[in-house]
């Protein structure tokens, strides 16, 4: 670390030289940390690669300025404070960086966000950068509202406990018209499942304007809860151009009853932000479509990890969020995704390589997120989702409900039976997730729609050869 008369040196110093990189740095506990996975570029020490993107994301820019004596420099300044090779991953490091608390606007996401990761992921002296992890302090924590209901709220609106709670996809995603669409949502939801919802990208095109879909969503959803007795709801989409007319969708949801509304994550964080404290208001459920996140969460070494957007949309304040479901057809390992819903559930998560928790995060009161389970999943996989995800989670079989060859209705029960079955299994003791095909097989000798929805999609997996590098991290040395 560089002290003294070279510190104020005219020309360009190296990061490191210049305070960045503080190997003798303890973190405060109101520090905020992150866990970064550089790859320098040949010649750059891993070092000077982590005090650069300490430098970038803080108070430095390529050079000296005279300004730095106006403030006080070194508060403001991120410390990287140790870098670990990551075992099997020549080139690749973790590099932990402290940021001090006072450096950040209270209860905003844009600007964690535009400070973190606004600048330093096209920096050439990286080949390439990913944000593997944070640490929000709890002080910081406790300037967001968090969901604007949380699990155990939103359980109490739908009077529905000790079970998974099952939703679907309205079928085909675009095309359909407002009164097809309508029959799509009172068909599963009589059926059985709890929630249909809009997909991420049915908004109000010309084949069917929200409003009309709204009418006759609401509509099949009334005519459901009737004959049902049960509260069910259908996730109305009101991601739009602008916020004046997301909130006009979201009063004329309200309006028609609806106990959820849904948004993209390709919105943006503000526009999430507005929503939360719309839906907290208004005592409607929001739902967090996670449209997007894999341009920059998918590839191993640059971008920025999902645990990480999770944090961030807990803080924001959703009720809902796509994160992963371990089987079916979008990429899941198990122990990744295990942390994914460990961070939206838990109070308090420890530090834990294994799931790729890199520190230990403190919820505090904030209540938690309900994740969602969707993509290629089927009444077969039942035990495998309950054994992976466990109960405080919304299974969603989009084609799993709408494809079963007795109909939408049939499909809905099928999910229905076997979540039921499994819950029993489980809660009598038995191996469920051992015993799952078994338990499966037997509740079908009962209801003839689970039966042919095994008989259809039993042996179906989407187990593809994966050329994609495994979520390694690493092994600290400190």
């Amino acid at each position: 670390m560089a002290t003294g008369q070279n510190r104020w040196n005219a020309g360009v110093l190296p990061y490191a030289e210049m305070g960045y990189y503080d190997a003798d740095y303890v973190p405060k506990d109101t520090d905020i940390l992150t866990a970064f996975r550089i790859t320098p570029q040949p010649g750059v020490p891993p070092e000077e690669a982590g005090a650069a993107v300490a430098g970038e994301s803080s108070t430095a820019t390529w050079t000296v300025v005279w300004t730095d004596r106006l403030t006080a420099h070194e508060h403001y300044q991120a410390k990287c404070y140790q870098v670990d090779p990551v075992p099997g991953r020549e080139g690749e490091y973790i590099a932990y960086i402290a940021y001090d608390i006072d450096l950040f606007e209270e209860g905003s996401i844009p600007n964690l966000t535009s400070s973190i990761i606004g600048n330093v992921f096209g920096f050439k002296a990286l080949r390439a950068l990913r944000l593997e992890d944070m640490r929000i302090p709890l002080p910081y924590v406790k300037t967001f509202h968090g969901p604007p209901h949380g699990i155990v709220m939103e359980r109490e609106y739908l009077n529905k406990y000790g079970r998974p709670l099952l939703g679907a996809t309205t079928k085909p995603k675009l095309g359909l018209s407002a009164r097809n669409y309508g029959r799509v949502v009172y068909e599963a939801l009589r059926g059985g499942l709890d929630f249909t919802k809009d997909d991420e990208n049915i908004n109000s095109q010309p084949f069917m304007r929200w409003r009309d879909r709204y009418l006759f969503a609401m509509e099949g959803v009334n005519r459901a809860m009737q004959q049902t007795g049960e509260i069910k709801g259908h996730y109305l989409n009101v991601t739009a151009a602008s916020m004046e007319e997301m909130y006009e969708r979201a009063e004329f949801a309200k309006e028609l009853g609806s106990i959820v509304v849904m948004v993209d994550l390709t919105v943006g964080y503000t526009a999430l932000h507005s929503m939360s404290n719309w839906a907290r208001a208004n005592g409607v459920l929001l739902h967090l479509h996670r449209a997007g996140h894999g341009t920059y969460t998918r590839q191993k070494s640059h971008g920025v990890s999902f645990r990480v957007i999770a944090k961030w949309c807990r803080l924001i304040g959703v009720d809902h969020i796509h994160a992963g479901t371990v089987v079916g057809k979008l990429e899941g390992d198990p122990a990744m995704v295990r942390g994914y819903y460990d961070t939206l559930r838990e109070s308090l998560t420890p530090r834990d390589l294994s799931h790729g928790m890199y520190f230990e995060q403190d919820w505090g009161s904030m209540p938690a997120v309900m994740p969602v389970a969707s993509g290629g999943i089927h009444a077969g996989q039942m035990h495998q989702l309950i054994d992976y995800l466990g109960e405080d989670v919304i299974l969603q079989f989009g084609g799993g409900t709408i494809g079963h060859p007795m109909g939408i209705a049939a499909g809905a029960t099928a999910n229905r039976v076997a979540t039921e079955a499994m819950i029993k299994a489980r809660n009598e003791g038995k191996d469920f997730a051992a015993e799952g095909e078994d338990i499966l097989a037997q509740a079908a000798k009962q209801c003839r729609e689970l039966q042919a929805a095994l008989d259809t999609w039993g042996d179906i997996s989407f187990n593809y050869e994966s050329t994609d590098t495994p979520d390694v991290v690493a092994t600290p040395t400190a």
